[in-house]
């Protein structure tokens, strides 16, 4: 009778076990997507979800062409990678970007198709993929729309023209606990284009490079073509860690380059 009833305890404690790992695994989201999207991006590797990366982003996009999103993986320390993705979008990366030298932080705006979670999943050093995310709300249409760039003659002349700014945090009052921390904005002329509208093939900026002027790299943002048009990053430099210009490189999938200098 022991026996039988220290099996019995034994096999509670392992269905107590695999709830608990169940509900771990649960798509905090609960988005039908989910499990292809780890399928597609995680493969084998080890995903957990995780309150530490951040994604901030509109309840309801009034504008699904220009979806301003931001991403805080910094709580994890170590990040090597940091993948955006929406589950319901029909090209769904949205980018990549590899910190380097700067925080694992990023702001940029993008398309979405329908409403959707839009999450980053952050690889820290072990080879772990933190997830976070966020649900959007939006009447959708904004990877089928054509850009407005497009139809006009201006950006061809203006193509990977690259405006920024620079400031300091602490001057503007936006967070008293960065002292000395810069904030870099970019802005490139690009259409973005998806390739989904008909007559209009897929245009859009790969790959963009932030170093310093030794030549040491700062950041890299593989872009994809939910990226918006003309699009806007905003990256958090770090105190003391630029003393001189800041070189912006990089090229769309035609193979146009973009190469310019910042003075912070």
């Amino acid at each position: 009778m022991k026996f039988i009833a220290l099996l019995a305890l034994a096999g509670l404690l392992l269905a107590d076990t695999a709830g608990a790992a169940g509900s771990a695994l649960a798509d905090p989201l609960a988005s039908l997507r989910w499990g292809d999207m780890r399928k597609i991006f995680f493969g084998k590797a080890r995903v957990v979800f995780d309150e530490r990366v951040r994604v901030v982003a509109p309840l309801t996009a009034e504008n699904p062409l220009n979806v301003p999103i931001g991403v805080d993986a910094t709580a994890l320390g170590d990040v090597r990678q940091v993948l955006v993705f929406a589950d319901s979008n029909p090209i769904n990366e949205v980018l990549r970007f590899y910190p380097e030298r700067v925080q694992a932080k990023l702001g940029f705006r993008v398309k979405l198709q329908q409403s959707t979670p839009v999450r980053a999943a952050a690889r820290t050093g072990d080879g772990v993929w933190h997830v976070g995310g966020a649900w959007v709300n939006t009447a959708g249409g904004g990877c089928t729309a054509p850009s407005l760039g497009s139809s006009s003659p201006e950006w061809q002349r203006r193509l990977n023209e690259v405006s920024a700014r620079v400031w300091s945090r602490e001057a503007s009052g936006d967070d008293e606990k960065s002292p000395g921390q810069l904030r870099l904005r970019l802005r490139i002329i690009h259409p973005m284009d998806t390739g989904l509208v008909a007559g209009i093939p897929a245009f859009f900026i790969q790959e963009l490079k932030l170093a310093d002027e030794q030549g040491r790299a700062l950041l890299r943002i593989d872009a994809s073509e939910p990226v918006s048009e003309n699009p806007v990053f905003t990256v958090d430099l770090p105190p003391g860690l630029i003393a001189g210009r800041v070189q912006v490189s990089g090229r769309d999938n035609n193979g146009n380059a973009i190469e310019t200098w910042i003075e912070p």
